[in-house]
């Protein structure tokens, strides 16, 4: 107890008291987790594409949608507001210097997966106080939501805005509040804007929505019998059903003016984002709607994974949040709790989805981690309330802390210690920490020989990504992708080039060891190696 009964508070009073000291606790730890030690981790092949979007985009003020291969603007456009700010205040050298590295574009994404658990604190209402600061704690130290709020890629945004949707619309159901139905279709469209996939999304969550006004209603039906509805209610007619079922809304004639409203916010927040603020119209409009064709293509072929990935990958890394949602599904369903069966079904609804696709990657787990740790949070108060009645709480509280406690080793193993191993099912195709050596030895090689970031490079290997997001300071670098006649300092291959580069120009490059890769070899990704040349004059040997 935070409050003891002689202390100058009432009981309502005490209670909010330790409700938003324990909301903030949870806050703080899932702050401190995305934030400590940002840059650890060495950036994805996907992060460094990103970045290079952003690089463009704060530099030359120019961004343009391409629905071939990347994913929507919402992500570049967030991400460049700290560098513009920085740049507006204190100047451009200083904004390149000190706003754009590897923490200040993670610290987007991080930003916005603690603002994820704060929407499932504003839940409390809907699913209970013990339900709401379990689930926030299970997603605050979620292995994987974690591990992907400390990526700058678009899925943090993705689940915040489709979290932020859920909010807002329950909201305007409750309340009837046209500023909850315009905040409705914001978030909406900025879902929209920031992946194609959100498609997906909608049509779970309308099909979840649906089934659970379904479920409720046959529920209701069986619990009554046709002698207990009144005479009057037999004979409404739809019209005056309908024209009820709006009075919460202030009548038909302000819920179309509403909805109107929404749906025009709704397409301006489209259109200015596609469109980069207008500077790609109407090209980028027409390339939004072509974007789920390109999605559709490529998931057919490229990172294609059995139907059973998913399950088998949770289970690894998120087994407390199976189990639990699970169980959060079955009692929510036994409890007839509708906004609980509702989180349940998006939950499992978006597994089941993202499971019959064959693209398969594990940052797309995040989509049913959300909803899940919600639906866990909802199984830990029911399992709390029957332990209680039967006056066995002990046994609620241990499985909460083993939830906790699993999740929270699982979660630390990953991201602060293995979180380049390929054994985790989060580390895909991960860029290796052999890079920071690699990076060391250009920039000594470039302070040797006086030229420092003018410092001319060839990348002859074809697989480079993220070395541009890494050089970006240096302004003379060339992307081969094979072996042509160099004349640069430096030349970052790979072993398959050795022969062709000694052939090509004899002895003068030499393969650079260090005494941290005494081959000289470094691993860009698992299955991918690179090798420094540098010029024969440059070297100390």
């Amino acid at each position: 107890m935070l409050l003891t009964s002689d202390e100058p508070f009432d009981k309502p009073i005490a209670k909010q008291l330790r409700w938003r000291i324990s909301a903030a606790a949870v806050l703080v730890v899932g702050a401190a987790l995305r934030l400590y030690d940002l840059t650890l981790v060495p950036l994805h092949h996907d992060e460094g594409v990103n970045g290079k979007f952003l690089l463009t985009l704060v530099n030359e003020g120019f961004y343009q949608y391409d629905p071939q291969n990347y994913h929507g603007p919402t992500l570049y456009y967030f991400a460049a507001v700290i560098p513009w700010i920085s740049r507006l205040l204190f100047g451009k050298s200083f904004a390149e210097a000190h706003a754009l590295n590897d923490f200040t574009i993670r610290f987007t994404t991080a930003a916005f997966g603690v603002a994820t658990i704060w929407l499932v604190l504003t839940l409390r209402r809907r699913i209970g106080t013990i339900a709401a600061l379990a689930g926030a704690a299970l997603l605050a130290v979620s292995p994987g939501a974690v591990y992907l709020s400390r990526y700058f890629i678009h899925e943090t945004l993705l689940v915040f805005f489709m979290l932020g949707l859920v909010v807002a619309a329950s909201r305007f159901y409750e309340t009837g509040r046209p500023a909850y139905l315009l905040l409705s279709a914001a978030t909406a469209a900025l879902l929209f804007a920031t992946k194609e996939t959100a498609i997906l999304s909608a049509v779970v969550l309308l099909i979840a929505l649906v089934l659970t006004a379904l479920f409720v209603k046959l529920r209701e039906l069986r619990e009554r019998t046709s002698k207990e509805r009144s005479a009057t209610e037999k004979r409404r007619t739809i019209v005056e059903r309908l024209r009820s079922a709006t009075e919460r809304f202030g009548g038909p004639s302000s819920l179309i003016i509403s909805l109107v409203a929404a749906v025009s916010l709704f397409l301006i927040i489209e259109i200015v984002f596609y469109s980069s603020f207008f500077t790609n119209y109407p090209n980028g409009l027409y390339d939004a709607l072509k974007s789920l064709q390109f999605w559709t293509q490529t998931g057919e072929h490229v990172h294609v994974h059995p139907w059973s990935t998913y399950v088998s990958w949770l289970w690894q890394e998120e087994s407390p949040l199976l189990l639990l949602g699970l169980a959060g599904l079955g009692l929510a369903l036994w409890r007839t709790n509708s906004f609980a069966i509702f989180m349940a079904l998006c939950a499992f609804g978006m597994l089941s989805a993202y499971s019959l696709i064959p693209y398969k990657t594990p940052w797309l787990m995040l989509n049913f981690v959300v909803p899940m740790a919600v639906t866990s949070g909802y199984a830990l108060q029911e399992i709390y309330e029957r332990a209680v009645a039967a006056k066995l709480g002990v046994i609620a509280l241990l499985i909460g802390t083993g939830a906790l406690a699993i999740s929270g080793y699982k979660m630390l193993s990953l991201n602060f210690v293995h979180y380049d191993d390929p054994a985790y099912a989060y580390v895909y195709v991960h860029t290796q920490r052999d890079i920071f050596p690699l990076l060391e030895q250009i920039d000594a090689t470039a302070q040797r020989a006086g030229t420092r970031e003018q410092t001319a490079i060839a990348i002859a290997s074809p697989d480079y990504w993220p070395l541009p997001w890494y050089l970006r300071n240096y302004s003379n670098v060339t992307y081969y992708g094979k072996v042509t006649p160099f004349t640069e300092p430096i030349i970052i291959a790979s072993p398959t080039q050795v022969a062709d580069i000694v052939t090509m120009s004899g002895t003068a490059y030499r393969l650079i060891n260090s005494n941290v890769n005494p081959s000289g070899t470094y691993t860009l990704r698992p299955g991918i190696e690179l090798l420094v040349f540098v010029r024969s004059d440059l070297t100390t040997e």
